[in-house]
């Protein structure tokens, strides 16, 4: 494996190393604070820690930076590989400024929504953050797969990013709504993103199957793909 080969794989092996752990640590915290609240609102004494909220929002918060982050690291390979191929900033430099802006934008719109504790803030800095994920995913070099944008892993992979930056935005209306419609909302939203993350899982071992190693490329790509036969190969 070349270094080229070894860049794409920093984005999958996050994903496998930090961010799925974290997902089946934050659905256990989940589940057990859900529990806990069922079992308090029946007049039964829960034998479940009052802490399990609290670290709940906790890996919520890290699952949400690391699902941000691994989408940002997924756009900034083949945007940054795309860009040093057709050497862009020799054809637009301002373009080249503004997609680096617009990652520096990101990062830093989802650090302020941490921050953020009035209801108009939380929804400017979400809107930022997910535009920002939505605009780095529409420049050339990212492969979307858009006709078969059902079992993309562009598309599910960015839907799972605003799902969880939305969960985020509405933590302080969760805790001030006494009708528990935002938790049911939050609870809703949530299951969807598990169900992609699955999905996730799915498409992004398929799509490591597809990808060829880069000292493959030349020979892969000459073969058809729409009838599944490649050259073969004389001695």
């Amino acid at each position: 494996m070349q270094i080229v080969d070894f860049l794409r794989l920093i984005h999958p092996a996050i994903a496998v190393i930090f961010a799925f752990p974290l997902i089946g640590i934050v659905v256990n915290f989940a589940w057990q604070t859900r529990q806990r609240r069922l079992q308090n609102l029946a007049g039964n004494k829960s034998k479940i820690p009052p802490v399990v909220g609290q670290e709940h929002k906790k890996f919520g918060d890290w699952l949400t930076s690391g699902v941000v982050g691994l989408s940002l690291i997924g756009l900034a390979y083949p945007i940054g590989t795309n860009i040093i191929k057709n050497q862009l900033w020799n054809q637009s430099l301002f373009l080249v400024v503004f997609i680096v802006l617009i990652f520096v934008l990101t990062i830093v719109s989802l650090g302020l929504l941490y921050r953020a504790k009035q209801r108009l803030w939380r929804g400017i800095f979400a809107t930022l953050t997910g535009a920002g994920l939505v605009i780095l995913g529409c420049q050339d070099g990212v492969f979307r797969r858009t006709n078969e944008w059902y079992w993309s892993h562009y598309y599910i992979g960015i839907a799972a990013s605003l799902l969880m930056i939305f969960s985020i935005a509405i933590v302080q209306d969760i805790y001030q709504d006494k009708s528990h419609r935002w938790r049911l909302v939050h609870i809703i939203l949530n299951c969807i993103a598990l169900l992609l993350f699955m999905g996730q899982g799915m498409t992004g071992t398929r799509d490591l199957l597809e990808i060829p190693l880069s000292w493959q490329k030349n020979y892969i790509y000459q073969c058809d793909f729409a009838n599944k036969t490649c050259p073969e190969f004389n001695e």
